[in-house]
């Protein structure tokens, strides 16, 4: 499982879907869709119908690449933090009762109203 108190998930930004499709197609459950992905240099996120995967490449080359599965239903809370002025990034806090708060942060292009509303939909 990623470390999310040590990893650092910042300057993710919206890619194509496709972007992770071939490598997280394998890891869905059918009827599993992916509806939003982000990326930075060595890591991404991506929300699903069911669930968050969190993605991060590491090792030689990006030959390691380790998921963790953040399901919806395991959200207690969150707070998303908007962008402003003196702050170019959204910031997505989530809390989970078994390994506390994950920290992501998107870059100011970031639609931080749906990501709000997928969470909403799937964990209200």
């Amino acid at each position: 499982m990623i470390d999310f108190q040590n990893s650092l998930f910042v300057q993710l930004r919206s890619v194509s879907n496709a972007e992770f499709s071939d490598m997280a197609t394998p890891l869905l459950i059918p009827g599993e869709q992916i509806l939003h992905t982000f990326k930075s240099r060595h890591e991404g996120v991506i929300f699903t119908n069911k669930r968050i995967l969190a993605v991060n490449i590491h090792g030689l080359g990006g030959k390691k690449t380790a998921f963790t599965s953040l399901p919806y239903s395991k959200i207690q809370a969150y707070t998303v933090e908007i962008a402003g002025p003196l702050s170019p990034e959204v910031e997505l806090d989530l809390w989970f009762d078994t390994m506390g708060r994950v920290h992501f942060a998107f870059d100011a292009n970031t639609d931080a109203a749906a990501l709000c509303r997928t969470i909403a939909s799937y964990t209200l």
